[in-house]
């Protein structure tokens, strides 16, 4: 009997690609200040950007000297194994080199779980409301995605462990949550991953870490030693202001380290990221500021948002999502954005994350604090209530 004779391959390259791959909707970044200026003919000096969760300090002092000095090596490849840095993030944690995984950026951290964990036939589980790279690394391998609904915008954690069926290997937690800086307690996280069944590689986000205010603090690095499933994710792009650098790392099981490098990009990051990250894990007195810069600067937007009779969700991150009241039954929260950016005051809309009411604004100095909410007050003055 002769073999059933191959479809022909279309035409088209691109139509050969997977289904999976033409269904994602990729991810959108907040808007550069450049752009903003071509538009509407501003000088860059006058806008004021307050969309993406930088640090308005702008980098460590230490970090901006060790990239001065590492200027001259550039023609050479970075330290594929990146031991300074590794060796600085093992002495700070307590953990051994085997146990650290880089990234270029957290982002490459989290891709790496989904490929090593995640492909047809697979599920991982997050929340609504969560971090946009949890479905797309999802959808990218082509595994499906379980959306689990959120408690007040934050993970529900019980929901979240009875969403778990034979498919799934991977749940993505953010803690605080982007973009609505909810915080799940460290004695109900450590309680959960009790509760996860051992096989479910359980990713622990961190990117804001820093930011928790003292009382909210607690430290997951010991829970590594009783879950060789847990994987901590954190960044260098928030409170160590290092965002256009693009360094991460994560913390997990040595055998789980194993596999992530196994899919990492070599040299995956720079070597101009990689001295600058060794340099500002030593600056304690920058990341002190920028924690004390944002406690502050949350309180001046949210005094602001509630003289303006605005409703928000309260943030442990370094930004905060701010209601915008409906008129008529119609969302306003884009056009509010459009005016906004009419005047030189760059914020976040969040309708891709399912909060079409929402704008999310960054922490930033006083003065730029200061500016948004007298652009948001004459904006809502602008348009009808």
């Amino acid at each position: 009997m002769s073999a059933a004779p191959t479809p022909p391959l279309p035409a088209d390259p691109c139509e050969a690609a997977p289904a999976h791959i033409g269904a994602i909707a990729p991810y959108q970044p907040g808007k550069p200040i450049s752009e903003l200026a071509r538009e509407l003919g501003f000088a860059e000096r006058d806008i004021v950007k307050l969309a993406s969760n930088e640090n308005p300090l702008g980098m460590s002092p230490k970090a901006r000297a060790a990239i001065e000095a590492a200027l001259p090596e550039l023609a050479r490849y970075p330290d594929g194994n990146g031991f300074e840095l590794k060796s600085a993030l093992a002495a700070r944690h307590g953990v051994p080199m085997e146990r650290i995984v880089l990234g270029n950026g957290s982002n490459d951290v989290l891709e790496m779980v989904a490929a090593a964990f995640l492909g047809p036939g697979r599920a991982a589980v997050f929340s609504a409301h969560a971090f946009a790279v949890y479905p797309l690394a999802t959808q990218a391998r082509g595994a499906r995605g379980i959306v689990v609904r959120a408690r007040d915008y934050g993970h529900d954690l019980a929901a979240m462990r009875g969403a778990l069926d034979a498919d799934a290997c991977v749940i993505f937690i953010a803690n605080p949550n982007n973009p609505t800086g909810t915080l799940v307690p460290g004695a109900e996280l450590e309680a959960f991953l009790r509760a996860v069944p051992p096989h479910v590689i359980v990713v622990l986000d961190e990117a804001y870490h820093e930011y928790l205010p003292d009382h909210a603090r607690y430290d997951s690095v010991p829970w590594l030693a009783r879950h060789r499933n847990l994987v901590i994710t954190r960044t260098f792009s928030k409170a160590y202001g290092l965002a256009g650098l693009r360094v991460g790392f994560a913390l997990c099981d040595p055998q789980v380290a194993d596999l992530l490098n196994r899919v990492r990009q070599p040299f995956n990051v720079n070597s101009l990221a990689l001295t600058a990250a060794a340099a500002a894990l030593g600056d304690a007195e920058f990341v002190r500021r920028s924690h004390e810069r944002n406690l502050a600067g949350m309180r001046e937007l949210t005094a602001g948002f509630q003289r303006l009779g605005l409703a928000w969700i309260p943030s442990y991150g370094n930004f905060v999502s701010v209601e915008v009241p409906r008129q008529g039954g119609t969302s306003r929260a884009e056009a509010l954005y459009q005016e906004l950016l009419r005047r030189g005051v760059i914020v976040r809309p969040v309708a891709g994350y399912a909060m079409p009411d929402h704008l999310r604004v960054t922490v930033g100095l006083a003065a730029e604090n200061e500016r948004c909410l007298a652009a948001l007050a004459a904006a809502l003055r602008s348009r009808p209530a």
